[in-house]
């Protein structure tokens, strides 16, 4: 009706399905959270209230695939494809499982065609998706759920005996375990699906090695931070949508002139990975981050400022980790203790973890600047080179005894010890 209809009516149709798929959502997954929080300001003003008891069951995946369904009939009405007629090709779509209960959040116009063309059947299908999924377990068994040990010990340990030294470390670790954990669920995804024959966007890509905040959105979540950006972030900011064979958006401007559009779409993000407060203020935290960064951005082109540029990656970087702290934090307040206790030198004079924390966490940032730096500079001019045969062969005999070490490695930690942690949202 929306791709048939035009002016009102096909807006009202447009405002129906996203009151319906915002509506379920919020149902299942927020009510509990605004009606407790309604009731408890409520008694603050001496109200008095009884908690309201809710038997509700969070059906699995809803916040992937309402995304889904709100992308694809925001395409439609805004002409960037045609609706689907085919009821079980779009159940397909909103329901393939690799990525049902943690991402990536997909097009329509990424799936849909792939699974309308049935792709035939190829080994190299079978090869490529699943050496992506004994790479994702890799990073989720052996990486993740050992270093959960180390986060969760330091997050029990009392505020009070947190040095700034062990709120770094903390946040670094859990950026880590955050890490590895959900780009090992999309390896997986994306492997699963390439076995048979459905190509996925990638999800990440080193995004620790971020020269900055707006640069680390582009490497993490990529598909999640894509879509608040098209279908959030810009209409909020009044960017018109022109229709492109492509399905771009036109007119896009780098920087709106309005803060509210940013903070906003954050404090949704926020809300989006679950119904708490911590969460919104781990959104609003990115939201002054990528604001402060876009006001440095005035200065772009003075001399102090490309200077600067070159330090970016050192000033992201611990930025971007402590802004794990509220989104791991069992209350806002203790987020802010633990943000507190860096700008005290005090509580730079001693330490409260095990000693292992600190090296394992100096490590992981070692390996992963030189993995990085190795995927991204070195390995394509190697293959690049006047002798790229014989490097070429040199990298398979490597890579064929690194996958070796990864299965075994798999096989030995392969035991149930933590969820993937995007699942809770």
């Amino acid at each position: 009706l929306i791709h048939k209809y035009s002016g009102r009516r096909k807006w009202y149709l447009l405002v129906a399905i996203l009151v319906i798929n915002l509506g379920l959502l919020f149902y299942f997954k927020y009510l509990i959270f605004f009606s407790d929080n309604a009731i408890g300001f409520a008694n603050l003003l001496g109200a008095e209230l009884d908690p309201i008891l809710f038997n509700i069951i969070l059906p699995l995946g809803i916040s992937f695939y309402t995304f889904q369904t709100i992308s694809y009939t925001v395409d439609v009405y805004r002409g960037v494809i045609k609706p689907e007629k085919d009821f079980v090709l779009f159940a397909s779509y909103v329901l393939f499982f690799p990525q049902l209960v943690a991402g990536p959040v997909l097009r329509a116009n990424e799936v849909i065609p792939q699974l309308r063309t049935r792709p035939l059947f190829e080994q190299s299908h079978i090869v490529i998706g699943a050496r992506r999924v004994l790479f994702g377990l890799f990073l989720k068994v052996v990486l993740a759920d050992n270093l959960a040990p180390f986060v969760d010990s330091g997050f029990e340990i009392p505020l009070n005996a947190l040095s700034a030294i062990d709120v770094l470390t903390l946040s670094f670790l859990f950026g880590f375990q955050i890490y590895f954990d959900f780009s090992g669920y999309s390896h997986i995804a994306i492997g699963s699906a390439r076995m048979m024959g459905i190509r996925f966007p990638e999800n990440f890509n080193f995004p620790y090695l971020a020269s900055s905040p707006k640069e680390f959105w582009k490497r993490w979540h990529i598909s999640l931070s894509s879509w608040i950006r098209d279908y959030l972030y810009l209409p909020l900011s009044g960017v018109k949508f022109v229709s492109r064979s492509t399905g771009g958006l036109g007119n896009q401007v780098s920087e709106p002139g309005s803060s509210r559009p940013l903070f906003l779409s954050w404090a949704i993000m926020g809300l989006w990975h679950g119904a708490n407060w911590t969460f919104i203020l781990w959104g609003l935290y990115h939201a002054f981050m990528i604001w402060s960064y876009r006001k440095l951005g005035r200065f772009k082109n003075t001399r102090w400022f490309k200077k600067a540029a070159v330090l970016g990656f050192v000033f992201t970087l611990p930025l971007m980790m402590l802004g794990w702290i509220p989104f791991r934090a069992d209350s806002i307040k203790d987020a802010l203790v633990m943000w507190s206790k860096l700008f005290s030198p005090v509580n730079y004079t001693w330490l409260g973890m095990k000693e292992n924390s600190y090296l394992i966490a100096f490590l992981i940032m070692t390996a992963f600047i030189l993995v990085g730096i190795y995927v991204d500079k070195i390995a394509p001019r190697f293959l690049a080179g006047p002798s790229r045969s014989m490097v070429r062969f040199g990298l398979q005999i490597a890579d064929a005894i690194l996958v070796a070490i990864m299965f075994s490695l798999v096989v030995i930690f392969l035991r149930p010890i933590q969820q993937f942690i995007y699942f809770q949202f």
